[in-house]
């Protein structure tokens, strides 16, 4: 993901400090000037690194930690909680009585970002409608429609329509009754005159209680200028970040924050309309330094399934039954949750794995389906069954070979033993029955 770079050298810090014999003045002061750089090099602006890295210096070398906490642990707690601050505070738009106006430059994905807003609201329950107010570019009217069209929503707009406070004025009063209402508006490729203008007019023609900044995170130092200066015009709101799934630094979208004070709510992480994700400033940055969020995995996993298949799935998990069939249903349900790299990034302990061996995994699971296709029902269900004949048998069909079948044997104990865990790890059981419909009937 996007940052990878940043996560890569920030994880070096804090293993340097969990190796550490001891912490000392000489250790705390190597380690922020090593943060200060990791962050500049990811297009961090200087003063706010410098700022972080001052804040951690005097908290590391002033406070005592807390009782039970070791130095290093301590350490560690305090560059966290810096970091976390520059992402700003969790925040969340309220699913009723929403007027969405998102402002930007051209090319940073307004109009993508319009449709995936729209399908997070309406899968809430959230009634929602989209008002195509780019007159800039030729090609806008059309996409949002198309995009509004495959979620089923209505659009208000006028293809070759060149008044985007007209077009902005009328779909307010049409949507007045509708619980969510998002507004794209036109980009330009640079901070003019008459953007500022435009955008004024719209804003004040829509009436937003919302005012969106989206912001492609490969933009840089100049984030900070761009977001100070839509703020100033139109008030700037929150920020959506798009495109975190690249190799940009990102440090530039992301300190933008502090040039407007207006809180990261969404980013997007791929071009598909499903690859959008709230922002929790915790739960990221636990992702970007390789400690997990199984919080976002368990909500990939409840959106992608429906509620009796995700409740059944957890109970699943808190009862330690586990066959080949649910293993199956784990592969096809990776698809839809996301891609291997985006889930493996939500597990503890996993940063980022090379493209060639995702590759490799991937290409594995496939094969592995392709195995349980070629086993009857009674294998599926009690894989203790299969002795050395079954085996050579499901290979031959599969097309494959019985070291193949052996292996995916091996996968399905290796995945039944870390389910065993999670039923017997207090914690986990807790977030599943929360994720899971409150936890009625996984008790």
């Amino acid at each position: 993901m996007v940052l990878e770079r940043l996560g890569e050298s920030l994880q070096k810090v804090l293993a340097r400090i969990t190796r550490a014999s001891h912490v000392d003045e000489d250790l705390v002061r190597e380690v922020v000037l090593d943060i200060k750089k990791a962050l500049v090099y990811a297009d961090v602006r200087a003063p706010l690194a410098k700022e972080i890295g001052e804040r951690v210096e005097k908290r590391a070398l002033g406070e005592k930690p807390p009782a039970g906490m070791s130095p290093r642990e301590h350490v560690v707690r305090i560059i966290y909680q810096e970091l976390v601050k520059i992402l700003g505070s969790p925040r969340e738009i309220p699913l009723k009585g929403q007027r969405i106006l998102l402002v930007g430059l051209y090319g940073q994905g307004k109009t993508t970002t319009a449709a995936k807003l729209a399908q997070y609201f309406q899968r809430k329950g959230s009634s929602v409608a989209l008002i195509a107010a780019d007159t800039h570019r030729p090609a806008a009217h059309d996409q949002l429609k198309q995009l509004a069209g495959q979620l089923g929503l209505p659009l208000h707009g006028e293809p070759g329509g060149k008044d985007a406070v007209k077009i902005a004025r009328e779909g307010r009063e049409r949507f007045a009754g509708t619980d969510i209402v998002i507004c794209d508006s036109s980009g330009r490729h640079a901070l003019e005159k008459d953007l500022i203008e435009e955008i004024r007019d719209v804003a004040e023609a829509f009436a937003p209680t919302e005012t969106v900044l989206v912001l492609d995170a490969s933009v840089g130092q100049q984030a900070g200028p761009q977001a100070k200066a839509f703020h100033e015009a139109v008030g700037v709101t929150a920020t959506i970040i798009t495109k975190l799934d690249g190799t940009a630094k990102g440090g530039g979208a992301l300190s933008a924050v502090a040039e407007t004070k207006a809180p990261i709510v969404f980013v997007g992480t791929g071009e598909k309309v499903p690859d959008f994700e709230r922002f929790d400033p915790p739960r990221f940055l636990s992702r970007m330094l390789g400690m997990g969020d199984l919080e976002s995995l368990l909500e990939k996993a409840q959106d992608a399934l429906d509620g009796e298949a995700s409740e059944e799935a957890a109970r699943k998990i808190l009862s330690g039954k586990f066959t080949l069939h649910d293993m199956y249903e784990q592969f096809e349900s990776m698809g839809k949750m996301g891609t291997m790299d985006k889930l493996l990034s939500m597990l503890p302990g996993m940063g980022s794995v090379p493209e060639d061996q995702m590759a490799l995994t991937q290409d594995r699971l496939k094969k592995f389906r392709v195995i349980m296709d070629s086993m009857t029902d009674a294998e599926m269900t009690d894989p203790r069954v299969l002795k050395s004949s079954r085996i050579v048998r499901i290979a031959r069909g599969a097309g494959v070979t019985t070291q193949d079948v052996k292996e995916m044997l091996k996968q399905y104990q290796a995945t039944q033993q870390t389910l065993k865990g999670f039923s017997s790890n207090r914690k986990m059981r807790r977030q599943l029955m929360k994720q899971f419909g409150g936890g009625k009937g996984l008790g």
